[in-house]
C-alpha cells in the first residue's frame, strides 16, 4: 500500500537538533525525532490515521498533555513514555521546563492495522482497539522492540518485513485489544486495562481519581467497572487508591524531609490525622513510627 501520513501540527519553542530518521513501509511510516524544548514550549498535533509515540527518555515530569483545547490547566496529565492516539484525536502539549527528548513516531493507515489485527482477534475487536487511546509509562518489552526498530530505520540491513513485524509487535503489545468472550465472562479487567489505569493514576501527584474517571480510563461503565475491579484486585476502587497513596506516602517518608503534615497535604488527605489513621490501617504503624524504623535500618 502506497502510504504517507497526513498530519496537522504546530509547535512553539521546540527545536529539532538532528535530521529526522524515517522509513516508509506497507501502510506504515516510522519517524525518529531528536529535539530540545524550552520552558513553556507548546505543541498541537492532529493526524488522520492512528499513531504511536514512544519516548526514549522519561518526560513525565517535563511535558504535560491534553486532548481538550485549552485544557492543559484543568485536564492535563503527564506525558507517558508510550502513547497510542486514535485517528482524529487532537493533542495539545506544554513543557514545564527546558529539556531534550527523543521519540519514535509510528504513523499507521487504519486499513493496514485492520488487515493485521482482524484475522487474529476479529474485525469488531480490532475496530474497538483502534478507537481506544492508550498511555503507559512502564514500557517493558516495547522499549526493546522500539530500539530494534530504530536500529533498522537508521541502518537498514534486513527485508522490510522485519521492521514491519517489529511494528506489529509494538502495536499488539500496546493496544488495548478486547479479550475473547469467554475471558470477559470471568468479570475481570484485562492486563492492558490495568496497565492503563496504573499508568494514569501513577501520573497524578496524589493518586486520586473518581470511580467515574477510572471507569472512563478503561472504557467501561461506572457500575460495571466497580464490579470487575473488585473481582480483579480484591479491593474496591477506593481501597486500591488508598493503598497506592499509602505507598506514595512511604516513598516520601523515606526519601524526603517533608513533615507528615506536608505529606498529608501533598497527597490530598484532609489533614495529618487522616493520613495517620489510613496509614495505620494499611501498614500497622503510624507514619512517624514507620519513618523511624526505616532510619534505623
Amino acid at each position: 500500500m502506497s502510504y504517507w501520513h497526513s498530519m496537522i501540527w504546530h509547535t512553539e519553542g521546540i527545536r529539532v537538533v538532528a535530521p529526522a530518521k524515517w522509513r516508509r513501509f506497507d501502510g506504515l511510516v516510522s519517524v525518529f525525532w531528536e529535539a530540545e524544548s524550552q520552558q513553556g514550549a507548546k505543541g498541537y498535533y492532529l493526524a488522520d490515521d492512528p499513531r504511536i509515540m514512544i519516548f526514549f527518555n522519561d518526560v513525565s515530569s517535563r511535558i504535560q498533555m491534553s486532548n481538550r483545547e485549552g485544557g492543559l490547566s484543568q485536564h492535563y496529565r503527564p506525558m507517558t513514555r508510550a502513547v497510542y492516539v486514535p485517528a482524529g484525536v487532537p493533542m495539545w502539549t506544554s513543557s514545564r521546563s527546558a529539556h531534550r527528548f527523543s521519540h519514535l513516531n509510528l504513523h499507521m493507515h487504519r486499513d493496514r492495522l485492520l488487515r493485521f489485527l482482524s484475522p487474529s482477534v476479529g474485525n469488531s475487536a480490532a475496530l474497538t482497539a483502534l478507537r481506544r487511546p492508550v498511555e503507559i509509562q512502564d514500557l517493558g518489552a516495547i522499549e526493546t522492540l522500539a530500539g530494534l526498530l530504530l536500529d533498522e530505520i537508521s541502518s537498514p540491513s534486513k527485508h522490510a518485513v522485519y521492521a514491519e513485524s517489529l511494528v506489529g509487535s509494538i502495536v499488539t503489545g500496546l493496544l488495548d485489544i478486547p479479550q475473547e468472550d469467554s475471558e470477559k465472562a470471568n468479570g475481570r479487567l484485562t492486563q492492558a486495562q490495568m496497565n492503563r489505569l496504573v499508568s494514569r493514576i501513577d501520573g497524578l501527584g496524589d493518586c486520586r481519581m473518581s470511580v467515574a474517571e477510572m471507569a472512563a480510563a478503561v472504557g467501561l461503565s461506572e457500575s460495571w467497572f466497580s464490579n470487575v475491579f473488585k473481582q480483579t484486585t480484591g479491593k474496591t476502587p477506593l481501597q486500591w487508591q488508598l493503598a497506592k497513596r499509602v505507598d506514595l506516602a512511604k516513598k516520601l517518608l523515606s526519601e524526603s524531609d517533608l513533615t507528615v503534615a506536608d505529606i498529608a497535604a501533598q497527597l490530598g488527605f484532609s489533614d495529618q490525622a487522616h493520613l495517620t489513621k489510613v496509614f495505620r490501617q494499611v501498614v500497622g504503624q503510624t507514619p512517624a513510627a514507620w519513618r523511624r524504623m526505616q532510619q534505623i535500618r
